[in-house]
């Protein structure tokens, strides 16, 4: 039975790979990573920050005029430590589990991939720009009074804004939450943005149009909170930013000492751990995947916040 030969190695590389394919806020951050480095939890690490330069009229007569080059740096703490743990019991594994992957491997690293992206997400909370704010109403290409976040037209505003910033064109990403995607996918202005290919690993996330300047994607993980009328009314928050407003920067974990059996993965800033016990009273395989990273906000005039209709909003 293939589940026989199951080894820290094995399932580190494919749990790895669907990590990957999962996350959708992860893919679209500024990124650091170094798979040389062994923290503890705790420990900061700096992050580097694009460098910004002014374009100089030249002068002849004045020469050239040299601007800092270096790049800076921020501080960014390892404070999030995902694990998911499980334990397979013999029959369970002899008997029932026919595929592991799809059964146990998949699930649990769909659980670390919410977690990332959630916390990714709570970032938002240092942007104080926004758009779609409550009570403000627009009328839709068929004349009829609608929400400005029910429609595409907050990510023109979303736009407007960011380039008020001068914030660079390039690699802007737009996330909104189910409810929005449902409106949006109905909207007509929506079907007239330019079409766009897919994303490798970002496939199922991506609304599959290019808005006004935008790669758009939704994410289960923006939800309409407890009291909300679902329906009528949403308080999903959406983001649109450049992918420098947000970092995500994680460490491999070190391998425990005296753990014989397990294993680390890295794959394009993604490192995982697999640690693989027998519980001999029990008479059950424990598999222990965790990670470890930091998020942190490096730019938030490079974010727009896109509000929905609050609760109790009047009707225009």
């Amino acid at each position: 039975m293939a589940n026989t030969f199951l080894t820290p190695n094995v399932i580190a590389r494919a749990a790895l790979a669907t990590l990957y394919e999962t996350c959708v806020m992860a893919q679209l951050v500024h990124r650091d990573y170094d798979e040389d480095f062994a923290a503890k939890i705790g420990d900061t690490v700096n992050v580097r920050k694009p460098a910004v330069f002014e374009a100089k009229e030249f002068s002849r007569a004045n020469g050239i005029e040299i601007q800092n080059a270096q790049e800076t740096g921020i501080p960014v703490t390892l404070n999030h430590f995902a694990d998911v743990s499980f334990a397979v019991t013999a029959e369970d594994l002899t008997l029932r589990i026919e595929d592991f992957g799809v059964q146990l491997l998949n699930p649990a690293m769909e659980a670390i991939a919410q977690k990332i992206d959630r916390d990714i997400l709570s970032l938002r909370d240092d942007i104080l720009q926004e758009v779609g704010r409550p009570g403000q109403w627009a009328a839709n290409p068929l004349g009829e009074n609608v929400f400005a976040y029910d429609n595409p037209r907050s990510a023109i505003d979303a736009r407007r804004v960011l380039n008020q910033r001068n914030v660079p064109a390039a690699d802007r990403h737009l996330v909104v939450g189910p409810e929005i995607e449902a409106k949006w996918l109905s909207d007509e202005l929506f079907h007239r943005a330019d079409a766009r290919g897919d994303t490798d690993g970002l496939r199922e996330a991506s609304l599959g149009r290019r808005v006004f300047g935008f790669d758009p994607y939704q994410t289960q993980n923006i939800t309409v909170p407890a009291g909300s009328v679902t329906g009528n009314s949403t308080t999903e928050v959406g983001v649109a930013f450049h992918r420098t407003a947000f970092a995500l920067v994680t460490r491999p974990l070190v391998l425990p000492q005296g753990a014989a059996n397990a294993a680390v993965a890295n794959y394009k800033g993604f490192g995982l751990r697999v640690v693989m016990d027998y519980d001999i009273d029990l008479k059950q395989d424990v598999v222990s995947i965790d990670c470890l990273y930091g998020t942190k906000t490096i730019d938030p005039d490079r974010a727009v916040l896109i509000k929905g209709k609050d609760v109790g909003d009047p009707e225009p």
